[in-house]
């Protein structure tokens, strides 16, 4: 899989949808665009080419940007796919597994999620990506994905961001 393919798009993936927006101005698009756009630029990516979902859960991917970049990909159109995060991909660790594992690379496509340090192209990237996603929690994310917890956010004031561990149960 070569980074530098100037025939293929460097496709860059946005997604937020309506309860992502109570996260605030970190997840925006606007946000996303800049950091992913910064990314590719840095990195000397070709070709690059935004696709958003603005206001679509990622609870599935019946998304219409998403499935377009789906399209693009299956025509050969793509080399890499780059996200804020595993989440702005997808919130179903099971089908967002089976992209990056098993549907990207079978059309020679290279999956990065910048601030989750997941780069497909570097085996070692990806030894924690199983868990990454699956950790993502109402305690560190906002959002209630599993029925436990296992790390809490923890600011107390402070600008940096803490993960704690603590187990706490999922109330429906």
């Amino acid at each position: 899989m070569s980074q530098s393919n100037p025939n293929k798009i460097t496709a860059l993936y946005c997604r937020l949808s309506q309860d992502d927006g109570l996260d605030g101005e970190s997840n925006s698009i606007a946000n996303q665009k800049s950091i992913l756009e910064q990314y590719a630029i840095d990195h000397r990516f070709p070709n690059i080419k935004f696709y958003v979902d603005d206001g679509y859960s990622g609870a599935n991917f019946n998304r219409p940007d998403f499935q377009r970049m789906m399209s693009d990909m299956e025509d050969g159109k793509i080399g890499i796919i780059i996200t804020k995060d595993l989440s702005r991909l997808g919130r179903n660790q099971l089908h967002t597994g089976l992209y990056i594992e098993e549907r990207f690379p079978q059309f020679g496509v290279r999956y990065i999620a910048i601030n989750d340090n997941v780069d497909t192209e570097n085996a070692e990237s990806n030894d924690l990506m199983p868990f990454k996603n699956l950790f993502k929690n109402k305690g560190c994310s906002g959002k209630v994905i599993c029925c436990f917890s296992l790390f809490r956010h923890i600011s107390a004031g402070q600008p940096h961001r803490l993960c704690v561990p603590v187990w706490e149960s999922c109330v429906a």
